[in-house]
């Protein structure tokens, strides 16, 4: 595949990192655009295996960091799931104005919860998929359950995940509680796709089940069985590619939009 690194405004205006892949040959069928798990970066392994599952079936992928994360400017601090869910909608913006508006979201753990949120704000969007994702965005809140209390009474605390430290502030705690799913996925209003682990130690499989509960048909589950949340087996991130792009395929015109 071709990759192109692309910067482009996010939702506070700060500049964020992009990475455009694509067919080296022949046409692009449709767009996709891809959200990170949390604290996670679009140069993941397992994004970019996927992402180049999807090249293989035509379909370019936009993948990208978020505020304050990877290549991306901004500061951590200072975002929420909500500014994560808007810097979501400016890349989707952006690939309409300059590549083409994306016909598929996927996201990652909690970028999953974010896609979800996002698709009723980017009209282009004809399909949703997930990947570990949780029902609840506040279930991220148990990756650093014991600085809760300090988080409350200091306004914000240094925590460590994935062996990184990164600052969270109540904003970012109380921002997480505001958002309930069970209506957002009810009225997401277009297929969806659930990829989730029945071994996912980080994100448990009845996350999957409440979020396929509350979908309307078409709706679609499929298990990732043995895989671990971030997909670190190449041969897991590449099934979960294949089978999305496959999928996909039913809701993609001869266009290269999804129908």
């Amino acid at each position: 595949m071709k990759t192109d690194a692309i910067t482009f405004p996010g939702a506070g205006g700060h500049p964020l990192s992009a990475r455009l892949s694509r067919p080296a040959e022949g046409g692009i069928r449709a767009c996709a655009l891809f959200a990170h798990c949390f604290t996670c970066s679009k140069d993941l392994k397992p994004v970019v295996n996927i992402s180049r599952a999807l090249v293989r079936q035509g379909i370019a992928v936009f993948r990208f960091d978020f505020t304050g994360l990877g290549e991306s400017e901004g500061d951590f601090a200072d975002t929420t799931f909500s500014s994560n869910v808007g810097d979501l909608v400016a890349a989707a913006a952006y690939m309409e104005d300059q590549l083409g508006a994306p016909a598929i979201l996927v996201g990652h753990s909690l970028g999953g919860a974010a896609v979800l949120q996002a698709a009723r704000r980017i009209p282009s969007v004809r399909a949703v998929a997930t990947i570990g994702a949780p029902f609840d965005p506040e279930h991220v809140t148990h990756l650093f359950q014991d600085s809760l209390e300090e988080i409350d009474d200091r306004g914000e605390a240094t925590v460590t995940l994935a062996g990184r430290r990164f600052t969270v502030n109540r904003e970012f705690v109380e921002d997480l509680a505001e958002h309930r799913m069970q209506e957002t996925i009810e009225t997401l209003g277009r297929p969806l796709m659930v990829f989730h682990s029945p071994v996912d130690e980080t994100v448990g499989i009845e996350n999957a089940a409440r979020i396929y509960k509350a979908a309307r048909h078409p709706k679609s589950f499929v298990s990732l069985d043995r895989a671990d949340h971030l997909l670190l087996q190449e041969a897991d991130s590449l099934y979960v590619g294949s089978v999305l792009g496959a999928w996909a395929e039913r809701y993609l015109d001869t266009d290269g939009e999804a129908q």
